[in-house]
């Protein structure tokens, strides 16, 4: 069931996905609601499920990881390693930072930051490589990124 959502409702996820840290008051004087009246509309929010939490954006230039990679993964032997233990021992790799079950060519689609071409290199071979079933990789490196405004 989708969530019926005005005009206010999407202007606030508009400047939300701005703006996570906006407070409910500064959301009623952008919007021209009272502190309570907006108040109320983000707990609303928040209780149908439509926010799902705040988020920290990293640069990850700025800390070290000027490489990112979407890494395609096709297990080799899924009848002998479960999904479970694959997804287990990938979420623990810290450069893992997204692992997604897809259907496709590929069984997952990890998305991987590395220091460097090199750094990378050495963690497909010491760690990812080595993982329980994995069989086929292929590896796109990230060469811009373009986002759009919000969370939609």
């Amino acid at each position: 069931m989708s969530a019926r959502l005005d005009d206010t409702d999407r202007a606030f996820l508009r400047a939300l996905g701005e703006d996570a840290t906006l407070s409910a008051g500064a959301l009623g004087r952008q919007f021209g609601l009272s502190q309570p009246a907006a108040w109320r509309r983000l707990k609303r929010l928040r209780d149908e499920g439509i926010l799902a939490g705040r988020r920290l954006e990293l640069d990850r230039e700025a800390l070290g990881f000027g490489v990112t990679v979407f890494l395609g993964v096709k297990l080799a032997t899924k009848g002998r390693v479960s999904l479970e233990d694959f997804e287990r021992a990938v979420t623990a790799i810290p450069e893992v930072q997204v692992v997604q079950h897809v259907l496709g060519l590929y069984d997952y689609r990890l998305r991987i930051v590395a220091r460097d071409l090199a750094d990378f290199e050495r963690l497909l071979r010491r760690r990812i490589m080595t993982l329980p079933g994995v069989g086929d990789i292929e590896a796109n490196v990230l060469l811009s990124e373009e986002r759009r405004p919000g969370p939609l």
